[in-house]
């Protein structure tokens, strides 16, 4: 059976989170139609549920599940629940922003590649913005001289060396293993996600997907970059209405990631300066946030 045929997706189930995502379900579940046809089950988790939703016309409409959770448990919290009541034959887990649309053939192109070796832990598409550019969605978990340079430098320069080496954007058409891939769309073995404890729920918004890769990297899985199953990322429709919150939040959940990966006294200098530059970043980001 080929991926195309019907049932060749019946062990892989499609994870997204929505917070008040009525404006962009529509799209992305149309965007999953050769998906579903071929078996894949679709499942939205709603982190903003309320009786009568319209989420849950959305859902149920489009012949996905409907899972109505009962409290906004972060997106990697959501994501964690949800898998955790998937049915033991879901080999596959596509987690996704409701705010991304699918290329037809991209969930089974991503499943063709994680299946080529049992070491794969995940797998990712390229991210196109809603302009068509390709956004850096494959990138390495930075060394110490990379995060430094990135964290002091990518406002202010923001084509410095440390963030391009970081980024890897140059590298944007060529399949490679990754550092971590964006949770805005990733494929990810069921038994690795399990065998790392699943997300971080630390993270309540960002840099959960840094830490996934981290972690699955440590434990022996690959995180291959898939730059021939393409999905469109139209933008964090659910944080625009306070972008500086945001930015606050991105920067916190990155301290805590370093804090996490430079762990031990020793390395206190080192979480010094780069909280040092996380802070300068996130004031002018900020500032920016509120013009």
């Amino acid at each position: 059976m080929t991926e195309s045929e019907p049932g060749a997706l019946s062990h892989v189930a499609v994870v997204t989170v929505s917070f008040h995502s009525e404006s962009v379900l529509p799209a992305f579940l149309a965007g999953l139609a050769e998906a579903q046809s071929a078996g894949a089950r679709v499942i939205v988790a709603d982190n903003a549920s309320e009786q009568g939703s319209a989420v849950e016309g959305i859902a149920t409409g489009s012949g996905a599940e409907y899972r109505p959770l009962d409290a906004n448990h972060g997106y990697g919290g959501a994501v964690n629940r949800v898998v955790a009541g998937v049915p033991s034959g879901i080999e596959w887990i596509l987690v996704s922003n409701p705010d991304v649309v699918l290329e037809p053939d991209a969930v089974a192109r991503l499943v063709e590649t994680g299946s080529e070796d049992d070491a794969i832990g995940s797998v990712g598409p390229t991210v196109l913005t809603a302009e068509g550019d390709v956004y850096p969605s494959a990138r390495d978990v930075p060394s110490i001289r990379i995060g430094i340079g990135h964290a002091l430098f990518a406002n202010l320069w923001p084509d410095n060396p440390w963030t391009r080496r970081y980024q890897r954007s140059s590298e944007s058409g060529i399949r490679r293993d990754a550092g971590w891939l964006s949770g805005s769309c990733v494929l990810v073995r069921r038994s690795a996600f399990d065998a790392v404890g699943g997300f971080d729920t630390g993270f309540f918004m960002y840099f959960e997907d840094v830490d996934l890769g981290y972690r699955l990297g440590k434990a022996g899985y690959r995180n291959v970059y898939q730059p021939a199953a393409t999905v469109t990322h139209t933008g964090a429709h659910s944080t625009r209405t306070n972008q500086a919150a945001m930015v606050a939040a991105h920067h916190d959940s990155a301290r805590r990631f370093l804090r996490k990966k430079y762990s031990g006294w020793q390395l206190a200098p080192v979480r010094w300066v780069l909280g040092v530059g996380l802070a300068a970043r996130s004031w002018l980001a900020e500032r920016r946030a509120d013009t």
